[in-house]
């Protein structure tokens, strides 16, 4: 996996680059991180990538020369490498889009800044834009970051466990069950006596009763669209009869 970073601010990215499961990964080769400075593309003694708005206005647009030139600097690999905005006006990142990406072999983001890029880089270059949440940051840097986590953790190789990604949160639409180690007793808590039993089945039945009883508390909305078996929906209405008086929802 190839990702390609358009940014002003190199500096932000690169520093977490050096740590955690992205570091290693790029380290060991698994993922290749280019971080590209729009900066260098801009004209004149102080290589200014934006400006004030036509019609007015508070705030500066980053200008479309410098990213366009910088677009054209990457060495692209065969087939096509999406061209992805990190911006709030996007559509919400979520597992299935980190999936879906995590199947290309070169993703190319760029770092908005200010009050945004120039429109016409959407209309002629972006071919898709996203964001990762309901909210405003001062610029795309940590947005891309967490895309490049995201997706660079299912890719082969990356984590440890063969399974571990295949667990997670958001994975069938469920929240992931509790997790627990050592010691056995924490500040008067014990370990659920079940994940010492040794006893797979049982095991099974209640991480994933658990993963059900945490969603339905937690993230309601989520079951609708859930994959759920037979069983899960039995154990879902045993779940919902307990919740009914504060929780309403299909199942």
């Amino acid at each position: 996996m190839k990702f390609d970073v358009l940014t002003i601010f190199p500096e932000m990215v690169s520093a977490s680059l050096r740590e955690g499961i992205l570091g290693r990964a790029v380290k060991r080769g698994i993922v290749e991180v280019r971080l590209v400075n729009i900066r260098s593309f801009a004209r004149g003694a102080h290589r200014t990538t934006d400006d004030r708005p036509y019609g007015g206005g508070d705030g500066m647009v980053m200008r479309p020369g410098p990213i366009s030139l910088a677009l054209k600097s990457i060495d692209r690999v065969k087939g096509r490498s999406p061209v992805i905005l990190l911006s709030p006006q996007g559509e919400r990142f979520d597992q299935k889009i980190a999936w879906e990406l995590s199947n290309r072999d070169q993703i190319i983001l760029i770092c908005g800044r200010y009050e945004g890029v120039d429109e016409r880089i959407r209309l002629t270059c972006i071919e898709r834009e996203l964001s990762i949440g309901d909210y405003v940051l001062t610029g795309g840097e940590l947005a891309a970051l967490v895309v490049m986590d995201a997706v660079s953790r299912l890719i082969q190789g990356v984590l440890g466990g063969e399974r571990s990604n295949l667990e997670d949160s958001f994975e069938d639409g469920l929240l992931e069950y509790p997790q627990y180690t050592r010691p056995k007793v924490f500040q008067g808590q014990e370990v659920p006596p079940v994940l010492l039993s040794g006893d797979h089945e049982k095991i099974r039945l209640w991480r994933r009763t658990e993963s059900l009883r945490r969603t339905l508390e937690r993230r309601p909305d989520l079951l609708p669209q859930a994959r759920l078996t037979p069983e899960d929906r039995s154990i879902l209405a045993r779940l919902k009869r307990k919740f009914r008086n504060t929780i309403d929802v299909e199942v």
